[in-house]
């Protein structure tokens, strides 16, 4: 018997080891078919996104790169030598540097406004995500409520107690999540006006310098 029972885990252990090689070391079909739908719709949402957002996104990339520094040193750097007369063989056209600074002025406008137009964008992405993660939080709870009475039936079914007995009237009820954000919303409120009524103790004015 003992012999047949080593046997046996012989076998099996050969068979997993054989099982274990053969498997490909990749993730699981749900987490790839998830992956593949993630890489589809973020294709799918850049490829509608207008020329103009793309020349934006694009100058906001390139601004925050390396070669832009390396090209404005350059370029400035040039300009303030050659201004400054360092180099004798090369007329100076700015030699107060005024228009260097207008220059630079104007650049800094528009790619402040080049930035705000890409942190917009962003700003949307990260909003329909939200939205993606909140709309699949509601779902989790949904289940997980049903699955807790499915489960509470069993046990009253096969008449077995258990110590969450007394919360499962809790665990049952569903959650709103309007109910969460006006309390969410009523705490902020109420912690503004103990913070404001802490501010208006009289006591709390900071000495007056003499």
């Amino acid at each position: 018997m003992v012999g047949r029972r080593s046997k046996l885990l012989e076998t099996l252990e050969r068979a997993m080891t054989s099982r274990d090689r053969a498997r490909p070391e990749t993730l699981s079909p749900t987490i790839d078919k998830n992956v593949e739908a993630l890489v589809r719709h973020e294709a799918e949402q850049t490829s509608r996104a207008t020329l103009q957002d793309r020349v934006a996104d694009w100058i906001t990339a390139f601004a925050g790169s390396m070669p832009f520094v390396y090209l404005h040193l350059l370029i400035f750097g040039g300009w303030i030598v050659i201004n400054l007369g360092l180099v004798p063989m090369l007329p100076s056209w700015d030699p107060t540097l005024v228009v260097l600074a207008m220059a630079a002025s104007v650049e800094a406008i528009f790619i402040s406004t080049f930035v705000l137009i890409s942190q917009n964008r962003m700003a949307e992405v990260a909003q329909r995500r939200a939205q993606l993660n909140l709309q699949i939080s509601l779902l989790a709870e949904h289940e997980t409520t049903r699955l807790i009475g499915l489960v509470a039936a069993i046990a009253e079914r096969l008449e077995v107690k258990t110590p969450v007995d007394s919360e499962l009237a809790e665990l049952l009820q569903e959650v709103k999540p309007e109910a969460v954000m006006s309390r969410i919303e009523e705490e902020e409120r109420a912690g503004g006006a103990e913070h404001r009524a802490e501010d208006d103790e009289p006591g709390t004015a900071p000495p007056k310098l003499s």
